[in-house]
């Protein structure tokens, strides 16, 4: 059985803190974060679409019910949804993923996967059709397109393969630190015995490593109630150009994710095949 098909159930069974179920698909306006970086998922499934004079990057592609929203979000920034050259991946599930194929057929876009997540993509699995990748990356590669670079860091557990994407932005006489966090949430995971997965809390520490050592301005993840895309558009178009910056907020947020792994790995430490639903 592969690992998708015994996780998935679970990644729609319970919602995500500060997330709600009308949130995953409810339009949500387009809008430049930093430099050449700019927004345009739902309102808490994240896209992110990078603009450079070569085409475009787009990372993740939510579920195939959400596409035309986001030709929609590209389109109303004044570029062209058929301008996509490359297609990224946070994790594989399915919230993140389903239409990746569908992207890649109707743009011709090359879909670059974490060699962890890659044979995942592929494969044909309950709300999700699979599609071929085009390239598979390892940690700490680079993805390069018309001057923009974008280093590829493994924080995997939440999938093996979950990718943490990083970048440096000039914005106005600013360089700043972008983070766009993969995953640290440990969703209906048995973190014990686990069979399909044995390493999965042995790499969850490795994530939660890496993710305490990387230097972070800007603040962004896989869902917008990761780093409060809600609260912070608001301040955002309220007039604070920085309500985006928020290196205190991310380590809080990692911190908080670290302390809830280690509190149920322990509970299922005591509770063998017990995962907290």
């Amino acid at each position: 059985m592969k690992l998708r098909l015994l996780i998935a159930p679970f990644l729609f069974a319970a919602l995500l803190p500060g997330q709600t179920a009308s949130d995953q698909h409810r339009e949500f306006p387009a809008f430049r974060i930093a430099g050449n970086l700019y927004y345009v998922g739902t309102a808490d499934l994240a896209v992110y679409l990078v603009h450079t004079p070569a085409g475009n990057i787009l990372i993740n592609s939510d579920f195939l019910q959400d596409v035309p929203m986001i030709k929609k979000s590209i389109e109303q920034l004044g570029f062209k949804y058929s301008d996509t050259k490359i297609l990224l991946l946070s994790h594989a599930h399915s919230d993140h993923d389903e239409a990746m194929g569908l992207l890649r057929k109707e743009t011709g876009a090359k879909l670059e996967v974490m060699e962890g997540d890659a044979a995942e993509e592929e494969v044909v699995a309950p709300r999700r059709p699979g599609t071929h990748v085009d390239k598979v990356l390892h940690d700490g590669d680079t993805v390069e397109l018309g001057g923009s670079k974008w280093i590829a860091k493994l924080t995997p557990g939440h999938t093996k393969g979950c990718t943490t994407w990083i970048t440096r932005i000039r914005e106005g006489n600013r360089d700043l630190n972008v983070v766009i966090v993969g995953s640290p949430n440990i969703n209906a995971f048995a973190l014990v015995n686990n069979k399909e997965y044995p390493e999965i809390t042995d790499d969850y520490v490795k994530g939660f490593a890496v993710l305490h050592a990387l230097p972070c301005d800007v603040f962004l993840g896989a869902h917008g109630s990761y780093f409060g895309l809600m609260a912070k558009y608001e301040k955002f178009k309220a007039g604070d150009k920085d309500a985006f910056i928020d290196p205190e907020g991310y380590k809080a947020y990692i911190t908080e994710r670290e302390r809830l792994f280690h509190e149920e790995w322990d509970r299922q430490k005591k509770n063998p095949g017990t995962p907290k639903k």
